[in-house]
Order: structure tokens, then C-alpha cells, then sequence
């Protein structure tokens, strides 16, 4: 059974350097999953630092932008697991929904997240999400912002619920809210 390790915190906070750290400390063969879709040089530049930060370091790549549970599920040989990040995938499930003409609802999010869950129950190692906290900031001024927000909101409690741990990366600096908890 596997165990998840929840890292969250505000944007350039260091959550993605964090959980790097924290796969490093784990022996074993690691993965890093990503979910950003190149949609402009400014984003494909941000993608390249993430890519170099990484590099000479031992993390094999794969890059799927909807299907992680999925994906999670073809992954074996990896002991450790770095999905960064949710909230560029839900972003990515919201634009795959509003293509097709459909609404991404919450129910859709239990699903997905509900999904997730069961694959990292499936596997054999540790997986460690990279998320964002959203609703910190001002209300959004759009209907789409909001709805967004959250889904990123309902996303992060439900798999805080079942992870083992969870960090609040602020200024770089990790706060421990879940720790050592055996679900």
C-alpha cells in the first residue's frame, strides 16, 4: 500500500523544491510526474528551470497533463512518485471538459480524486502531490476564477484526508500539519 505526502503552499513558495528534497530522502528509483502543458514561451521557460533544477539528480520524466491516476497505475520500478502539480491538472481537466462542452463539476472532482486515491493505494512506494493553496488570496472577480479556486479548494481536502502527511511550504520554509498518521 502506498502513502501520500501532501505538499501545498502559496505560488514560489519552494513546495516544488521541497518535495524534490523529500523524494531524495527516500531510496529507490524516482519519478516525476508533470502536468504543465506548454502553452506559451513564458510557461515553456518555466518548464525548462523545473526540468534543469531536476537534472543530474535522478528523477525519470513523464509528462501527462489529465490522466494521473492512470498514469500512476503504468508506473512501476519507482519507489517514489513526484506529481507536481494538482492545480495545473485541474486547470488542464477544466479546459479538457469546456472543449468537449461539459461542465467540471465537484462531483467530477470527487471522481477524479477518489481515482487518485486508489492508485496511490495501489502502489508500492511514496507518492508526494504538489499542490497550490488557492483561497488564501482575494475572491476572484469571474464565475470560471471562482469555480476554479474551488475545485482546487475541495481537491486538496479531499486528499489531505487520506494522505499520511501534509506541508505547508510558506517562504520557503515547511510547517508540518499532518504527520505520521496511519490511514
Amino acid at each position: 500500500m502506498g502513502r501520500l505526502i501532501l505538499i501545498t503552499g502559496g505560488a514560489r513558495s519552494g513546495k516544488s523544491s521541497y518535495a524534490l528534497q523529500r523524494g531524495e530522502e527516500i531510496k529507490g528509483q524516482r519519478c516525476f510526474l508533470a502536468t504543465c502543458p506548454v502553452v506559451d514561451v513564458e510557461m515553456a521557460e518555466r518548464i525548462r528551470k523545473h526540468r534543469q533544477e531536476r537534472e543530474g539528480r535522478g528523477w525519470h520524466c513523464i509528462e501527462e497533463e489529465t490522466d494521473i491516476a492512470g498514469q500512476l497505475d503504468r508506473s512501476t520500478g519507482f519507489e517514489v512518485m513526484l506529481i507536481d502539480c494538482l492545480t495545473l491538472w485541474i486547470n488542464n481537466l477544466l479546459y479538457q471538459a469546456e472543449k468537449s462542452g461539459e461542465v467540471f463539476s465537484e462531483k467530477e472532482m470527487r471522481r477524479q480524486c477518489d481515482d487518485l486515491q486508489a492508485s496511490v493505494f495501489r502502489y508500492a512506494g511514496t507518492v508526494l502531490c504538489v499542490t497550490n493553496e488557492v483561497g488564501l488570496g482575494i475572491v476572484p472577480d469571474n464565475p470560471l476564477a471562482r469555480h476554479y479556486r474551488d475545485l482546487v479548494g475541495y481537491c486538496n481536502r479531499l486528499l489531505a484526508s487520506f494522505a499520511t502527511e501534509v506541508i505547508l511550504v510558506s517562504c520557503g520554509i515547511p510547517l508540518y500539519l499532518k504527520t505520521n498518521i496511519t490511514n
